[in-house]
């Protein structure tokens, strides 16, 4: 487990922060509310600072969830319901949202947990380019072997072809042979 500053307090376990990234509309985000427990900041305190500090937040930063997503969240998630979710369309943070929000936050807490949430996602990405990688491979191995799966077929199918050939063989000298022969 990887400590934030020499604070016992501030250790957060890697697979916290991890189940806490969501993949929502092709973006890896976290939302508000969890930012705000991982920050040790009210909900509120952190939406007020982002309204303050609106021009640093594009929409590549950070969006609003819509009802529908809202509702698709807490039917799908563990999460028991939208008041969960602080009672409003959440706000979700991408990467670069987490990193601007340590800044406007300006709490020493903020700004070594945002560090700690970038590392994180950069080592799902690295994680996830890992896996590519191996699924390509895989993919690679899976064409080399239905191309030696169709030669092994065509080879048993000479090999009976020519088992058939050699027993026909045997069957046609075996047979007694009818009609005149020389000499009798």
């Amino acid at each position: 487990m990887k400590t934030i500053g020499d604070n016992p307090s501030m250790m957060v376990p890697e697979e916290v922060i991890m189940s806490k990234i969501l993949h929502i509309r092709n973006r890896k985000v976290m939302l508000d509310t969890d930012l705000a427990k991982l920050y040790e900041v009210k909900s509120f305190r952190l939406r007020e600072q982002v309204k303050r500090n609106n021009e640093r937040f594009p929409e590549n930063f950070m969006f609003r969830l819509t009802e529908e997503e809202t509702n698709f969240m807490v039917s799908h998630f563990a999460i028991p319901s939208k008041k969960h979710l602080g009672g409003h369309l959440p706000y979700v943070f991408t990467e670069h949202g987490v990193l601007m929000l340590g800044n406007v936050l300006r709490s020493e807490r903020a700004i070594k947990m945002s560090i700690r949430i970038i590392e994180i996602f950069v080592k799902m990405r690295e994680m996830m380019h890992m896996y590519e990688e191996v699924l390509n491979r895989l993919g690679k191995i899976e064409v080399t072997l239905f191309a030696h799966d169709k030669n092994l077929t065509l080879i048993f199918e000479y090999l009976k072809q020519l088992e058939q050939s050699k027993q026909e063989e045997v069957e046609f000298k075996e047979r007694k042979r009818i009609g005149f022969r020389q000499g009798d």
